[in-house]
């Protein structure tokens, strides 16, 4: 419960880290939305009352309805996204393991695009003031910058960039209601029937559906974004920031009201509704808050990898927790993708009206299967089933509009977060059937089982001893099993003999700073065999090394175990017996007869393997000390062997 009330605090500071983290995207649209609904067509009124329909209506129904009130309330302790609603539900039905990835894969494709078409769109203002200015190097070298600063986290990002997006938002409105008065008859525009209109009797009007759905490419964000500023901070600020673009959509409507009939040539509705003298000023402003959308696409992929290493869809990489708060994290492998992806978009596509063409089409996807998954949690959650149904043809109808209109931009550029987010997908398939597959092998024991051989193995002097003390990091959460291949490793690889054989198993919990651990040891020998359990934070460095000499030196102290050296030369000098880590990895045994499939899969999964942090450094074990011994991953083995002895 005290979660759920601080997820739903409000706190002025709280919402100035909203306005810093997760507006920049849907905050940044009036930057480009209605130059690209125009486009090359001319200027009519229908456009302009039909295409500010829309984007009310879409703001209503897609972000206020859907996200802000609906969705914000299916969170997992906490946590937002897309995984976490999933994996609300993933018990209940395991096709539900494809809308999660395909919307998960496609929200980080398309994410690609939001850095480089916002901070372009913003710097291309600088246009107006200098014609011959050069955007391109700038346009990089704010967002080298922006994705530098993401290892200070995003507290310290969001209170740095809170005042000027709440800048940015007042310049917004102020700049939309100084049009509005001089066309208040644009406020006709909240009549649905214009954007029906549209719609159904303009010729392309369909089509102009692609653009109109930019102004809400950030909605996704909003949920995503859940864990790092709290439901109640970022439902009262999405009342300020919707009053805000809603006035400066309508204001360019205004404007646009007194150019009908003309083209709009490559000017920007957005930097024509600002008086001349604040020119200047407007393009610093929107730059800067162009600089601040990138935050939301950044933060938000942060928690999404997160929650996929979590579901084993992703590799683990190394996570780095910068505040107390467990939604703000920075991931320094995703965060130097994203940088290299965004760069790429800008050499690629040039100028913001370009990736324009390929903005939208993806995240189209994502908000579909979001909508799959959320119907299904309030099926789950026993909501009436005639709500749960409405709900999904509802926003299924809705969205299905936006990706027909949408489809136009493929061969614009649309193909390129496509292919990223296959490849995407790709990994995450990948990842997940190969830790299926290698739970389908992964057998557990009884640790009794072995208690009297382990014994026996220990005073068995006819083998040369391993060391004093054999540590083993297990998988086995339960206290009283341990893993086949561990036994495998002890008697088999290699018979190691020891005087003392440890076994630790560490769980991650969901509190930041849990430090637990729990003592199984045999009741009859229990200087001989004892298991440990850690219970850490997730914000809790697993400094293993650290942590085990603490557990033994209070072992000691309570005079559980006796770590003196066993040789007798040694122990009479009182001298610590040596401690040796073995940690377990596995390969592909040449002994498999696979299916091609399931053959690929593992050799992709190795392959990826090598690419990501060890176990032991995983651990945080002291490599000195640490024997890396790998183990046959026999999936299948070879049957059927078709040998024919020859007698001589």
């Amino acid at each position: 419960m005290e979660s759920k009330h601080n997820l739903d605090k409000v706190t002025a500071a709280g919402i100035l880290v909203a306005f810093g983290i997760i507006y920049g995207d849907i905050g940044t649209s009036p930057l480009y939305v209605m130059q690209a609904v125009i486009g090359p067509e001319k200027i009519t009124e229908e456009i302009i009352y039909g295409a500010l329909s829309c984007i009310f209506w879409t703001l209503t129904l897609q972000t206020t309805v859907k996200y802000v009130i609906l969705i914000l309330r299916a969170d997992n302790r906490g946590e937002g996204g897309i995984f976490a609603l999933y994996a609300l539900v993933r018990k209940h039905a395991k096709w539900l393991t494809v809308p999660a990835i395909l919307g998960g894969s496609t929200l980080l494709a398309d994410g690609i695009i939001t850095p480089p078409i916002s901070v372009s769109s913003a710097v291309e203002g600088l246009k107006l003031l200098y014609p011959n200015i050069q955007t391109i190097p700038i346009v990089i070298g704010i967002l080298t910058a922006i994705f530098l600063i993401q290892a200070f986290g995003t507290k310290i990002v969001g209170r740095a960039f809170g005042p000027l997006m709440v800048t940015w938002f007042v310049m917004l409105g102020v700049l939309g209601l100084a049009q509005i008065m001089q066309h208040p008859a644009i406020f006709k525009a909240f009549s649905p029937v214009y954007g029906y209109e549209l719609l159904t009797q303009h010729p392309g009007g369909f089509w102009m559906l692609g653009a109109v759905f930019l102004c809400t490419t950030g909605a996704e964000a909003l949920y995503t974004d859940l864990g790092h500023c709290g439901r109640g901070n970022i439902r009262i600020s999405w009342i300020f920031v919707k009053s805000c673009l809603l006035l400066n959509y309508f204001g360019q409507g205004a404007w646009l009201l007194s150019e009908v009939g003309n083209l709009l040539g490559g000017r920007k509705p957005f930097y024509e509704i600002m008086p001349e003298w604040w020119l200047l000023p407007g393009i610093i402003i929107a730059t800067s808050a162009a600089i601040i959308a990138s935050q939301a696409l950044i933060s938000g992929s942060f928690t999404l990898i997160s929650e996929a290493i979590r579901l084993n869809f992703w590799p683990k990489v190394r996570l780095i927790y910068p505040s107390d708060q467990k939604g703000q994290l920075y991931v320094p492998s995703i965060n130097w993708l994203l940088l290299l992806g965004c760069v790429a978009v800008v050499l690629y596509f040039k100028e913001s009206a370009n990736m324009e063409a390929a903005y939208g089409l993806a995240i189209t996807l994502t908000m579909i299967m979001t909508t799959i998954l959320m119907s299904y949690y309030l099926y789950v959650k026993r909501v009436n089933l005639w709500i749960v149904i409405a709900f999904m043809l509802l926003y299924l109808s809705i969205e299905g509009l936006f990706l027909g209109a949408n489809l136009l931009k493929f061969t614009h550029g649309g193909w390129f977060t496509i292919l990223v987010g296959v490849m995407v997908a790709g990994l995450m398939t990948v990842w997940l059937k190969a830790f299926y597959i290698k739970l389908r092998l992964t057998e557990y024991t009884k640790l009794e089982t072995y208690l009297p051989a382990l014994h026996e193995l220990s005073r068995d002097i006819s083998i040369p001893k391993y060391t004093t003390h054999l540590v083993f990091m297990t998988n086995a959460s339960r206290a009283t099993e341990i893993e086949t291949k561990v036994i495998y490793s002890i008697f088999q690889k290699r018979p190691k003999r020891a005087d003392v054989y440890w076994f630790i198993h560490v769980d991650i919990t969901d509190d930041p700073y849990t430090m637990e651990y729990k003592v199984l040891s045999d009741d009859d020998n229990n200087d001989n065999v004892i298991k440990i359990n850690f219970r850490l934070g997730f914000r809790v460095d697993q400094r293993i090394n650290m942590f085990f000499r603490k557990v033994v030196e209070d072992m000691v102290m309570n005079k559980e175990v006796d770590i003196t050296s066993r040789y007798e030369s040694l122990s009479r000098q009182n001298i610590t017996g040596d401690f040796r880590f073995v940690v377990l990895e596995r390969f592909l045994s040449f002994e498999n007869d696979l299916p091609f499939i399931e053959q690929l899969v593992m050799k992709t999964y190795f392959f990826v393997k090598d690419f990501t942090t060890p176990e032991d450094k995983w651990f945080g074990l002291d490599s000195s000390s640490v024997k890396i011994e790998k183990v046959p991953l026999i999936i299948r083995p070879v049957e059927n062997i078709k040998l024919r002895r020859v007698l001589s």
